[in-house]
C-alpha cells in the first residue's frame, strides 16, 4: 500500500490518494471558478490494470455529485481518465508497461469536470526514461510530462500538479 498527496498548481486544493493493490482510494479538494468542491473516489481495476469499476461523490457548489461506473459503461474503453485528477495516468503506465523510447495509444473513459459526462478520449503515452512518461492528449494538443515513482504514481504532472 502506498499514499500520495499532491498540490493542485492551476487552482487551489490539494488531492490525497491511497494504492492498495490495484485498488485507488482518493479524496480531491479544490477552489475552481468560484465553487469549492470536494470529490471522493474509489477506483478496482483487475490483474491486468484494467478499470472494473469506478465511484465519485462528493460536491462542486451547492451541486451533489454521485457517479458510479462499472466495466460496461466504458465500453471499449480499459482506462478511466478523471479530469480532475493525476492517479488515473497511473492506469495506462501499469497496463502497458512500455519500454523506454516506446510509445503507446490508448482510448480512455474520460470523466469530464464539472459535468462529469463519460467521453472517448485518446491518448498517447512515450516512456521517455525510467521514471519520465510524456502524456499526449490527440485531441487537444495537450502535452505534459510526467515523473513517476516506482509504482507508477505520478510525482509531478507538467505545471499541474506536485507530490507534497
Amino acid at each position: 500500500m502506498s499514499s500520495l498527496l499532491w498540490r493542485c498548481l492551476q487552482w487551489p486544493g490539494h488531492e490525497f490518494v491511497r494504492l492498495d493493490g490495484r485498488n485507488f482510494s482518493g479524496h480531491a479538494v479544490f477552489a475552481m471558478k468560484g465553487d469549492v468542491c470536494s470529490l471522493q473516489y474509489e477506483i478496482a481495476c483487475n490483474d491486468e490494470w484494467e478499470t472494473r469499476w469506478v465511484s465519485v461523490q462528493g460536491w462542486v457548489g451547492d451541486r451533489s455529485i454521485e457517479v458510479d461506473i462499472d466495466a460496461t459503461d466504458i465500453g471499449p474503453c480499459l482506462d478511466i481518465d478523471l479530469n480532475f485528477s493525476p492517479s488515473t495516468n497511473t492506469l495506462p503506465i501499469r497496463r502497458l508497461n512500455l519500454s523506454i523510447g516506446e510509445s503507446a495509444r490508448v482510448t480512455a473513459a474520460w470523466l469530464k469536470f464539472p459535468s462529469f459526462l463519460l467521453e472517448h478520449l485518446d491518448q498517447t503515452y512515450t516512456r521517455l526514461s525510467e521514471n519520465i512518461y510524456r502524456y499526449d492528449n490527440v485531441a487537444s494538443g495537450f502535452s505534459a510530462e510526467l515523473r513517476v515513482n516506482e509504482e507508477g504514481l505520478v510525482l509531478e504532472y507538467g505545471d499541474l500538479w506536485r507530490a507534497e
